[in-house]
C-alpha cells in the first residue's frame, strides 16, 4: 500500500478510540442475552476502519461518564434513606446509581431507571426509555408525582438540557430531589428545582473537565460525614 493510500484510510482520534474501547468493554460486562458475540476482540479487529468511523458518533453519544464506586454507593444509600421503607426511587440518567441500588436493595425500596441508553433494557420493567429532549414523553404507567425521591444527572452540561431534565424531575417527584451536574449550573439548578449544593463531592471513573457537584432540595445525608 502506498503512502497516498494510507492518507485515504480514515483514522479515529485518540479520544474516539478510547470511547470505543470503553464501549466495547461495557458490552463485555453486559453480554447480549442472545449470545451475540459481535463485541469480541476478534470480531472488532476484522471490521473495516471506515465502519468504526460510521458508528463512532453513536458510541460517543452512549459513552457513560460513570461515577466512581464510592460515589455510586454514597448516592444509592442516600436515595434509600430519602425514599424510606417501601419508597420509590427514580434514577434519571444515572445508571451507575441504579446498578448500585440493585446491589443494595432488598424490599426496602423499588427503583426505576429512566435512560436513553437501550443497553439497560436488560433490566426489564425497571427500564424506561428516556429522551431528555422530550421530557414528558413517558409510558402511561409512570404517574405524576409517584416517586419519593428522584436522582438525576442531565446528560449534557447545557442550560437547555438542565431545563428539560428538570421538567421530568418535577413531574416524577413527590418532593425530594437529588441532582448531580456541573458547578456552573448551580444558579440555574436553584431556580428550576430549588436545590442547593451539598458538601459531598462526587467523583467519576474518568477525570472530567468541569467541576461536578451534588445538589438537594432537602436536608440530606450528603451534607454530613459518614
Amino acid at each position: 500500500m502506498s503512502d497516498s493510500d494510507d492518507d485515504d484510510v480514515p483514522h479515529l482520534s485518540t479520544h474516539t478510540l478510547a470511547a470505543l474501547q470503553e464501549f466495547y468493554a461495557e458490552q463485555k460486562q453486559h453480554p447480549d442475552p442472545r449470545g451475540d458475540d459481535r463485541y469480541s476482540i476478534g470480531v472488532i479487529e476484522e471490521n473495516w476502519v471506515c465502519e468504526c468511523v460510521r458508528i463512532s458518533e453513536k458510541v460517543l453519544q452512549l459513552s457513560q461518564f460513570w461515577y466512581s464506586q464510592e460515589t455510586a454507593l454514597r448516592l444509592a444509600k442516600e436515595a434509600i434513606v430519602a425514599a424510606g421503607e417501601g419508597g420509590r426511587v427514580a434514577c434519571v440518567s444515572t445508571p451507575s446509581v441504579y446498578q448500585k441500588l440493585r446491589e443494595l436493595r432488598s424490599e426496602l425500596v423499588s427503583v426505576r431507571l429512566f435512560e436513553f441508553d437501550r443497553r439497560f433494557a436488560v433490566y426489564g420493567e425497571d427500564f424506561v426509555f428516556y429522551d431528555y429532549s422530550r421530557p414528558l414523553d413517558l409510558p402511561g404507567d409512570v404517574a405524576a408525582h409517584s416517586f419519593d425521591v428522584v436522582i438525576a444527572d442531565p446528560p449534557y452540561l447545557s442550560a437547555d438540557c438542565l431545563k428539560k431534565t428538570a421538567e421530568t424531575v418535577r413531574y416524577l417527584t413527590r418532593g425530594k430531589i437529588l441532582l448531580c451536574t456541573g458547578a456552573v449550573m448551580e444558579e440555574a439548578a436553584a431556580r428550576l428545582l430549588g436545590v442547593t449544593p451539598c458538601s459531598f463531592l462526587p467523583t467519576h471513573r474518568r477525570v472530567l473537565a468541569n467541576e461536578f457537584r451534588c445538589y438537594a432540595n432537602y436536608d440530606s445525608g450528603l451534607d454530613h460525614d459518614v
